[in-house]
């Protein structure tokens, strides 16, 4: 009697909700206006599957806790929202559910706004379960953010973010205003997809707050998400306002770090940071600023250097401004663990006090950290790590407690800050080793500093009350059954595993247009194969996919087009590979150039075992151009005017991430040999990275009017190793920048001046 009761309060339950509940389908933006103009709490928006172009979406409506006002697809990933859209929320209990925002760019500062114009903020809201893939501008100097938070008590959750590629961030937090602060907003189970390298600074995934409203508090939380290859810039998050959490994140593979830029008291406990060897950027956690509590994170194979340290603890700047680095004081760094990483600990880093000739005072970071405590960590190395541990500055105000080191055997000692010893762990996975090693009395004797008491978890939720021990694992067996399902982030319809499909080989004759023709025909990654001797191209063949031309016999491409012309136009995701050919044009012609204008996403040059020859220019870049990798192996670039071009852009930004010249030779180019340019002194961009090896330059430079064969005024990272320079009538082969990552090693210079030091070089300010 008492289940068939029940069952009968479920169904009055049921149908009472239902009755209460006015659900509306809308089919056009007049429709969704007229029933958002109408909408009263409870009620249901349905927006009609298909596409959705250019909608300027004002979501405003006053719901309640129990009763909230929700906009939503049909079918979750059915309603494209495209062209140039935007939707912005304003009022109170909104939700926002299972759009998928692509193919456009939003006309405004934001594509999902908790704020309607200037007024209107969004409170109690949540959007969940949408995706916004590649919204990017055409223009990567142009400036927006894809998620804009206001008001507060606002949440994303459940959303899969990728593929922003201009200038700002993909997501930001504003406190601009007594109804943002204290705000305690959720950021929670999202996956935060690829971001590609822009090439300069303002490329951060994630920003909480702004250099002015750092002073304060906020209260946002950003947990339980997956950060996979947000390449952006230096900083992934940008933490820049008081209170905030940053807890059990993944970080895969992300070439920036997650940095306590401005703000204080932020809690950073049991995030994963996973690397690899196939790259030296991937960053961890950068320290500024009181107070923070560092606590359960691992890193794995963390290889960044300086800013990219996988803990780097800052030094700041005496009467720092609000967009300075201030001392960092009173931190807690605590019950870490870092396996293989590349000298994990670093302590004040961005130490510049050389600099001082060429920046103004309030630029010199010379105050070292203090009143901070290092303690109850492990660093465990199957490959012995020279320098586990880096002082850049001072570490007296540092106090150093219970930190365990395996370094593989060997003693470590330096500043009597790490305890050798040897530490039986068990590999789990690819990436997470675990201490197994119950008998080891070290493991069981932690520092408990003031209000160590507080940290009660480790980072796989076993209560080290019970059980404490160093390191960010105390429990071998909540380990050992840990998993990453990237399933439980972001919506659950949408496929985060990119499958390309299997690439085809096609052949080109040298027919007038069958070139041009069979590039166009071919899918992305395919291979056009050339077996005739000659083929004449007297137009610009558009590069706007992934696309190799190669040849068994060495084919020779003669460009004949008008002047000024470009043999291969590059579009935004264009790669072109070329392998075994001959490039051949006559004056006035360019062998590659970037669009004029609307790059908004990075194109790809890769030549090898070729020859380029006769061009005006080898590549040209355009203003806001930016190239990911530009690749010239066993190549021959002869008789050009100008060589390489990089050279369109200034103050912070540069048009290519990776330039490799390896085992090439330049003959007779007559100036603009090598022009990688960058300016504008900004310590947080760590780029561009040239590198000029084993190649040799014969009769270079004729034309050269600064005296510099290879230009690289303003690249950071610069290697000039196993060159021949013989007989090029300038003054100088390069003028490296000492003071960053420039070297040159074992080449030979045969009448063709000299390779010149400046160990600084004054740039302008950017801030």
């Amino acid at each position: 009697m008492k289940n068939k009761i029940l069952l009968v309060v479920a169904v009055l339950l049921l149908f009472s909700c239902t009755e209460n509940t006015n659900s509306i389908k809308v089919k056009n933006i007049v429709e969704l206006n007229k029933a958002i103009e109408n909408a009263v709490a409870g009620d249901e928006i349905v927006l009609a599957n298909g596409v959705w172009k250019d909608v300027k979406i004002n979501f405003y409506g006053l719901g309640t806790e129990e009763k909230p006002i929700t906009l939503r697809a049909e079918t979750p990933g059915n309603v494209f929202v495209e062209g140039q859209s935007y939707l912005q929320l304003g009022g109170e209990y909104l939700i926002v559910d299972g759009l998928y925002f692509k193919n456009g760019y939003t006309p405004i500062s934001g594509v999902i706004r908790y704020m309607i114009g200037k007024d209107s903020v969004a409170n109690n809201s949540k959007v969940t379960n949408t995706v916004i893939e590649d919204f990017t501008q055409p223009n990567r100097l142009a400036t927006d953010q894809w998620i804009e938070f206001y008001g507060k008590q606002n949440k994303l959750e459940y959303c899969y973010i990728s593929g922003k590629s201009n200038d700002g961030e993909t997501l930001r937090v504003y406190l601009s205003g007594n109804e943002h602060i204290n705000n305690h907003h959720q950021i929670v189970n999202n996956y935060f997809g690829p971001r590609p390298r822009k090439g300069g600074p303002r490329a951060e995934t994630m920003r909480v707050g702004a250099s002015e409203t750092s002073f304060a508090p906020s209260f946002t939380n950003v947990s339980n998400n997956y950060f996979e290859a947000c390449n952006g810039e230096v900083e992934i998050i940008s933490n820049k306002t008081n209170f905030n959490s940053f807890n059990n994140n993944i970080f895969y593979k992300c070439e920036g770090s997650l940095v306590l830029r401005h703000g204080d008291y932020a809690t950073l406990d049991g995030n994963i940071f996973i690397g690899g060897d196939e790259s030296e950027f991937y960053g961890g956690i950068r320290v500024v600023n009181s107070g923070n509590l560092i606590v359960n994170n691992y890193f794995y194979k963390i290889n960044g250097a300086e800013f990219r340290t996988p803990l780097a603890v800052m030094n700041g700047i005496f009467n720092a401004g609000l967009n300075r680095y201030k001392q960092v004081t009173d931190g807690v760094i605590a019950y870490n663990t870092w396996v293989d990483c590349k000298s994990p600990i670093q302590i004040g880093v961005g130490q510049n006090i050389a600099s001082a000739d060429v920046l103004p005072a309030s630029e010199i970071r010379d105050l070292p950290p203090i009143r901070t405590i290092i303690a109850n960590n492990i660093i465990y190395n199957t490959v012995v790590d020279e320098k586990p541990l880096i002082n850049h500055s001072s570490m007296d105000g540092i106090l150093f407690q219970n930190n365990l080191i395996d370094n593989n055997g060997k003693e470590y000692s330096e500043y009597n800050a790490l305890q050798s010893t040897s530490i039986k762990m068990k590999k789990v996975n690819e990436w997470l080793y675990a201490p197994n090693d119950a008998e080891n009395k070290t493991l069981n004797e932690v520092y408990l500093g003031y209000d160590f008491g507080k940290i009660q978890l480790d980072i796989f939720g076993t209560s080290r009350k019970e059980k404490n021990s160093v390191g960010a694992i105390c429990n071998l067996a909540e380990a050992e059954i840990f998993k990453i399902d990237k399933k439980k982030y972001g919506p659950n319809w949408f496929n985060t595993d990119k499958k390309a499909a299997k690439p085809k080989t096609l052949i080109a004759s040298s027919k007038e247009g069958d070139l041009a023709k069979k590039i166009s025909q071919a899918a992305n990654g395919d291979f056009i194969e050339l077996n005739d001797a000659l083929y004449t191209v007297n137009t610009s063949i558009a590069i706007n996919k992934k696309i190799t031309l190669q040849s068994k016999n060495k084919a020779q491409i003669v460009f004949t087009g008008g002047n000024d012309s470009i043999a291969f136009k590059m579009h935004p995701k264009g790669t072109l590979k070329l392998e075994n050919l001959v490039l051949k044009g006559e004056k006035g012609k360019i062998a590659f150039a970037p669009l004029k204008e609307n790059m908004g996403m990075a194109y790809n040059v890769f030549v090898e075992n070729s020859v380029i020859e006769d061009f005006d220019f080898v590549l040209k870049a355009t203003k806001g151009s930016f190239a990911d990798e530009l690749n010239f192996k066993t190549t021959t670039i002869k008789n050009c005017l100008n060589g390489i071009v990089l050279a369109a852009d200034d103050k912070g930004d540069y048009n290519a991430e990776f330039v490799t010249f390896e085992q090439c030779e330049f003959v007779n180019v007559q100036k603009n040999v090598i022009h990688f340019f960058r300016d504008g002194y900004d310590e947080s961009t760590i780029g561009g990275y040239l590198v000029v090896k084993n190649s040799s330059f014969m009769g270079c430079g004729k034309a050269e009017k600064s005296g510099v064969l290879v230009k690289s005024r303003g690249i950071i990272n610069f290697k000039l190793f196993g060159n021949t320079f013989k007989n090029n009538p300038i003054k100088n082969i390069a003028i490296l920048w000492g003071e960053k990552n420039n070297h040159y090693k074992d080449n030979t210079v045969i009448n063709s001046g000299i390779i010149k030091v400046e160990e600084q070089q004054k740039l302008k300010i950017l801030y």
